[in-house]
């Protein structure tokens, strides 16, 4: 998967039911994609918008029960159909990354989280439904789970970002710490962006810990993969802390070590899901 955006995700997990393996890879690939449109390589803007909306007229032929052009596509209608997935949430991820085509900078937290509701959200949503799990209280604990998940990942990458000329942290914010963005091309981790730091890593558990109830709703290995999710999401605002807030360089992530160490807190780590 893309790092940006979902590499805190055991995607398609040996936690998961097999039976939901490949619906689950294929979502993925969807968004992967769709994100590499936005992301990678040298093509100009109008190229990149070009080849999202590539996408809404695949999305547009499932609607209207057409054969899709492309492979992932046809796969994608097979599931859809199968699993009665609406397509709303495909549509909200192409225009998250629609928008990372033109918008550089966010004013405030506000805006930040109404991206992550189309950019990370819709993921939880639908997987809800392969799930069988899908209910308002349920989609509240997932969208505050992939919110802070999103979160995390703009922690992680703010030298990445910032390469493409973007920035996942609230202006106003960093105005109220005292971080310019001179701090970040210069890759200065002084006590002002280890503040700051600090206080988006604070928000992004809590947003994690209000979601985390849903891992115990859950039921079998979907409980598990849940329950991983969460405790590697917290994990990597662990790795944040303890590498004193400097991603620039120490850029934490979750290597095949850390899962194997997950798995038997997810058994032990009950008063997490309990939302204590």
């Amino acid at each position: 998967m893309t790092e940006k955006h979902y590499e805190n995700f055991p995607v398609a997990s040996i936690a998961l039911p097999k039976s939901v393996r490949r619906p689950v890879s294929l979502i993925y690939a969807f968004a992967r994609q769709a994100d590499d449109f936005a992301d990678e390589g040298e093509r100009s803007p109008e190229e990149r918008i070009a080849l999202l909306n590539g996408f809404r007229r695949e999305l547009e032929s499932i609607r209207s029960r057409k054969e899709p052009e492309t492979t992932l596509f046809a796969a994608l209608s097979s599931v859809i159909s199968q699993y009665g997935l609406p397509l709303t949430p495909f549509h909200d991820l192409l225009d998250a990354f629609t928008q990372d085509v033109g918008k550089k900078r966010y004013e405030n937290f506000t805006e930040l989280v109404s991206y992550c509701e189309k950019s990370a959200n819709p993921v939880g949503r639908l997987l809800l439904i392969l799930y069988g799990a899908d209910s308002e209280r349920n989609r509240f604990y997932s969208d505050k789970i992939c919110s802070s998940l999103q979160l995390i990942n703009f922690l992680q990458d703010v030298e990445i970002d910032y390469a493409m000329d973007r920035i996942y942290l609230p202006q106003d914010e960093m105005m109220r710490y005292g971080v310019s963005e001179s701090d970040i091309a210069s890759r200065h981790a002084g006590q002002s962006w280890q503040a700051l730091m600090a206080f988006q890593a604070d928000r992004a558990r809590q947003m994690m810990l209000e979601g985390a109830p849903l891992a115990k709703i859950m039921k079998g290995r979907f409980s598990l993969e849940m329950k991983l999710i969460v405790l590697g999401g917290l994990a990597i605002l662990d790795k944040l802390e303890k590498a004193g807030w400097d991603v620039f360089r120490n850029r934490p992530r979750l290597e095949r070590r850390d899962w194997l160490q997950l798995v038997p807190s997810a058994f032990f780590s009950g008063s997490i899901f309990d939302g204590k």
